[in-house]
């Protein structure tokens, strides 16, 4: 964003990095796609590596559209992607954001959602200078509840009808946290 290329940022946590999605990761996608624990929560439609390799050409449009930023969360001496975790709805003038994220069934279990939802987080804040930042997930989603607390998102309050998976629409937590100071 403003111009530059998406960095690598370091996690302090099992030898992880989140870095810029690559058209080499596309088989993570369809895996992410084929996940039922993935597909319960997000509407991730894609249906073979064309798709894939489409998707994550989009990512890098919306870095330089200064729309979104989506990062792989992957091994940094160059394994398998486990995971994503990003921004949707980025508005740079106005100060806002919400986080996106998904593990593969590996990655589960370990607090690697709390540890990049907490470095994206603090990168908003002190690189981009954003303001509040949201959280939403389903309601039934119980372990993004966890995650969201874990990592400083204070819950805000239902929204209704707000969310459309597979299986309909569904009510949906609101989560924020504001830049201090």
């Amino acid at each position: 964003m403003n111009g530059a290329e998406q960095p690598v940022l370091a996690l302090a946590v099992d030898g992880l990095e989140l870095r810029p999605w690559r058209a080499a990761d596309a088989g993570a996608l369809l895996a992410a796609a084929g996940d039922p624990g993935i597909r319960q929560w997000n509407l991730l439609t894609v249906p073979d590596r064309d798709a894939a390799e489409h998707r994550i050409a989009r990512m890098r449009e919306r870095w330089r559209a200064e729309t979104g930023a989506i990062w792989a969360l992957a091994p940094v001496d160059g394994g398998e992607v486990v995971g994503l975790v990003g921004w949707n709805d980025v508005d740079l003038a106005g100060g806002g954001a919400e986080i996106v994220y998904w593990l593969l069934p590996p990655a589960r279990g370990r607090g690697l959602a709390v540890h990049a939802v907490e470095r994206l987080t603090r990168w908003a804040f002190d690189d981009l200078g954003l303001h509040r930042l949201r959280l939403c997930h389903a309601v039934a989603n119980e372990a993004s509840c966890r995650v969201a607390g874990k990592a400083g998102y204070v819950y805000e309050g239902t929204m209704r009808g707000a969310l459309l998976h597979a299986d309909g629409w569904h009510d949906q937590h609101l989560h924020a946290v504001v830049r201090a100071g």
